[in-house]
């Protein structure tokens, strides 16, 4: 094509010339970002020891309300709360896996737990609030814990040097042990 005299280059040329300028004038594509896939999970502490639970396991973080006592039943039910008009059977959970009351310091908060029809509130002794966490920081093993909390267990994830337990409320609400509530 003829710089100095456009009227003789052929259309198809024009084409060839727009695109060569639209591309030596074109800002380049922005680099591609690798997409790193995450996890949310609730961070909370039961008889000193840091745990996590996956955020679509628990509903809802209450603070201690009053409670209403239930005659008949185990010493980790502490009873019933009042949500909003809704009747919450709220049990203590380091009591339930430890033998030990927890979740009495300013601290305390109540995680509501909603699975398969089991409705309960868990009392424990702090929450961090919520943590997102890669997939890639999870792990299989999980750290010396006591026997009566390993069934509950679904790995771990390293947090810093630690490794923190990731605790299932749906392996808990499921577990027959948990449902038996009467002091028998």
């Amino acid at each position: 094509m003829n710089e100095d005299d456009p009227g003789t280059a052929s259309p198809f040329e024009l084409l060839l010339d727009m695109e060569r300028r639209c591309r030596d004038q074109a800002a380049p594509l922005p680099e591609r970002e690798e997409r790193r896939t995450d996890w949310r999970a609730v961070a909370f502490s039961l008889a000193g020891r840091w745990f996590i639970a996956p955020l679509d396991e628990v509903s809802e973080i209450l603070v201690p309300t009053p409670l209403t006592r239930v005659p008949g039943v185990r010493r980790w039910v502490l009873g019933l709360a009042n949500v909003r008009g809704n009747l919450l059977p709220v049990m203590d959970l380091a009591d339930y896996l430890l033998g030990q009351p927890g979740g009495t310091a300013k601290g305390g908060r109540i995680l509501v737990v909603n699975h398969s029809g089991v409705l309960s509130g868990l009392l424990v002794d702090r929450v961090s609030g919520m943590r997102h966490f890669l997939y890639e920081e999870r792990r299989e093993e999980c750290p010396e814990v006591p026997n009566a909390v390993r069934p509950y267990l679904e790995g771990s994830v390293q947090v810093g040097d630690e490794l923190w337990p990731v605790f299932s409320m749906h392996r808990l609400a499921e577990s027959p042990l948990f449902m038996h509530v009467a002091a028998v």
